[in-house]
């Protein structure tokens, strides 16, 4: 049994699999597989410690890239290389991948983010303590969980979103969190590092088409992060989108969709 929970959106065309940012899960682009339908099948993953996937002893990018790699390998890519699509975390992951494993991949899609890390944790941090924080044994509803996270974080879009990790258990009717929150509270340093292979003794490159996605209003992408995201992805193109913070899939659904669409037309 893979140690990944996944969702395969289509029947037929080539495989584009997604991997999702922090506190998300691969059902986040379900929006995106349908609009690429009927030309190409998408795999929605959930990153390890996260969703529906297996809880691991420590977050690292070399260690969830080769997870991926492995349920890739055994999977979708057993007969050929695959189009991978990160945003964020999953980002990270999918160029860790895309240059440790490069026969995996054909083409890649990196949203949101670089290579290399910002190592700003603190309003992470604050969300994972939130996430916490919450009473799990005392809750009776997710509306009662929505009014005790309230008092940390007052964004009700990102309450909701957040709450997505929360299930019920239908036998105890008791709450837990699909995501691994203490793994990812101590090991968030990691989560917000540089990938292993932007390290300057790293010779790795990834020769196949890259589209880095921009989200215009996000702090995300910079200028000074050009150099080493070109270094390890020579094919690299830079695409900004206006009107769009970090979560560019979301705020901009359709313009994303038809930019991944293009860019994947052989």
């Amino acid at each position: 049994m893979s140690e990944l929970s996944e969702t395969l959106v289509g029947d037929d065309g080539p495989v584009v699999v997604f991997c999702h940012g922090l506190f998300g899960r691969g059902r986040n682009f379900s929006s995106i597989a349908k609009a690429l339908l009927p030309d190409y099948r998408s795999l929605l993953l959930d990153m390890p410690d996260h969703g529906g996937s297996v809880w691991t002893d420590r977050f690292d990018y070399a260690t969830a890239a080769g997870l991926v790699a492995e349920h890739l390998r055994a999977g979708v890519a057993s007969d050929g290389p695959v189009h991978l699509v990160g945003h964020s975390m999953g980002g990270k992951i999918a160029m860790e991948l895309a240059l440790t494993h490069p026969d995996l991949v054909d083409r890649l899609v990196v949203v949101d983010i670089s290579p290399t890390g910002s190592g700003e944790v603190s309003e992470f941090e604050h969300l994972l303590t939130s996430l916490r924080r919450i009473d799990l044994e005392g809750l009776s509803s997710l509306g009662d969980a929505d009014r005790q996270l309230a008092q940390d974080v007052p964004q009700p879009s990102l309450r909701g979103f957040l709450l997505q990790n929360l299930r019920r258990d239908r036998a105890t009717r008791t709450f837990r969190w699909q995501p691994n929150l203490d793994l990812l509270l101590r090991d968030l340093a990691t989560v917000t590092d540089d990938i292993p292979q932007a390290r300057e003794d790293r010779e790795a490159v990834f020769e196949g088409p890259v589209l880095w996605i921009a989200g215009a209003d996000s702090p995300y992408v910079t200028p000074e992060q050009s150099p080493t995201m070109r270094r390890l992805f020579p094919r690299t193109v830079l695409l900004t989108i206006k009107d769009a913070g970090h979560w560019v899939h979301s705020q901009q659904p359709e313009t994303f969709a038809a930019s991944v669409r293009h860019f994947l037309r052989p």
